[in-house]
């Protein structure tokens, strides 16, 4: 399923990781939105059941199933980067960065992840269905 205020982006990685980019207007202010995407309680409103955080590394529980990042990367009100732990490639990462038109003043999310190839369809509807809910979170 696919959303007109969505564009992606396939770049292949290393013949084993397919690089996705994607981008989602949303209608909020930058502040607001980062502040669903870097805390743990603004990430359980949409991300995950339950978000938790020990130093840099978040462990982030879906329906009990656990996996853990950590942290790579923040800038305030920009973007936050995540590592999984359990990746082998130091290179991959998901990040989310918030991105505002000069001209129009809308508010996207621009959302980076790795996949492995043939799941890119997969990953895509994962990540359709996370920024669906923090919409309806936000009201945007």
């Amino acid at each position: 399923m696919h959303y007109p205020c969505i564009q992606t982006y396939l770049l292949q990685y290393n013949m084993e990781k397919v690089k996705l980019e994607m981008e989602f207007l949303i209608r909020t202010s930058d502040h607001i939105l980062f502040n669903r995407i870097s805390t743990p309680s603004g990430l359980e409103e949409w991300f995950a059941d339950e978000v938790n955080i020990r130093d840099n590394e978040f462990t982030f529980i879906w329906e009990g199933e656990q996996r853990k990042a950590q942290l790579v990367t923040v800038k305030k009100d920009q973007f936050v980067r995540f590592h999984w732990l359990d990746e082998g490639k130091e290179k991959t990462f998901f990040e989310m960065r918030i991105k505002i038109d000069e001209m129009t003043g809308e508010v996207a999310l621009i959302v980076t992840d790795f996949c492995d190839e043939g799941d890119e369809e997969e990953t895509e509807m994962l990540w359709n269905s996370a920024l669906e809910n923090l919409r309806r979170v936000i009201g945007g």
